[in-house]
C-alpha cells in the first residue's frame, strides 16, 4: 500500500502515536520485514497459546501493551516505530520464563530448546542497527518476562516473592 499506513506506527510521545500502540504490530515496512516477523510470530505465538488460549491470549494482550507503552514513552523523538518484532521477542522470553515461573519440568524444557533455537535474537534487544527498533525487542521482551509471572499458574506466590511485606 506503498506505506500509507506507516503513520499509525507508534510515534514516541505524541498523541498520535498512542493508536500506534494498538496498530503497529500489524504494519511492516514491506515484504521482506513482514516475512521476516511471520515464521518466528507464528512458531512462539503457537507455543504462547499452547499451554491454554486465555492465558495465551492475556499474555499477548500483555506483551502487546507493555511493548508499545514502553516504545512511546523511551524511543527517540520525531521517530515511527512498526512491526511484530516486539511481539517476536515478548512471545520467545514469555515462553523461557513461563517454564520457570511455573516450575513445570515440560515447559522448562521447552523453554530451553526455544532458548536454543531463537535465543540468538536476543541481541536485538540492544541499540546497533540503524532503522532498527531495538526499544521495541527490548519492551517487547520485558512484556513477555511480565506476562509470564501475571498470567501463571503460580501468580500469588510469585508475586509474594518479588514484592515484599506482600502476603
Amino acid at each position: 500500500m506503498d506505506h500509507r499506513l506507516d503513520q499509525y506506527g507508534v510515534q514516541p510521545r505524541s498523541d498520535e502515536g498512542l493508536l500506534g500502540i494498538l496498530l503497529a504490530p500489524l504494519l511492516h515496512g514491506g515484504w521482506d520485514h513482514l516475512s521476516a516477523n511471520s515464521g518466528p510470530l507464528l512458531v512462539l505465538g503457537f507455543l504462547t497459546l499452547a499451554a491454554g488460549l486465555l492465558r495465551g491470549l492475556a499474555a499477548a494482550a500483555v506483551i502487546w501493551v507493555v511493548g508499545g507503552v514502553g516504545v512511546w514513552l523511551v524511543a527517540g523523538s520525531n521517530t515511527n516505530h512498526i512491526g511484530a518484532s516486539g511481539l517476536v521477542f515478548g512471545f520467545l522470553v514469555y515462553v523461557v520464563v513461563r517454564g520457570v515461573v511455573n516450575r513445570r519440568f515440560w515447559e522448562i524444557a521447552l523453554g530451553a530448546v526455544v532458548l536454543f533455537i531463537y535465543g540468538g535474537i536476543l541481541w536485538g534487544v540492544l541499540p546497533g542497527q540503524p532503522g532498527v527498533s531495538w526499544q521495541g525487542h527490548l519492551f517487547g521482551a520485558i512484556g513477555g518476562a511480565i506476562a509470564a509471572v501475571v498470567v501463571s499458574h503460580r501468580r500469588d506466590e510469585v508475586l509474594r516473592g518479588l514484592v515484599p511485606g506482600r502476603d
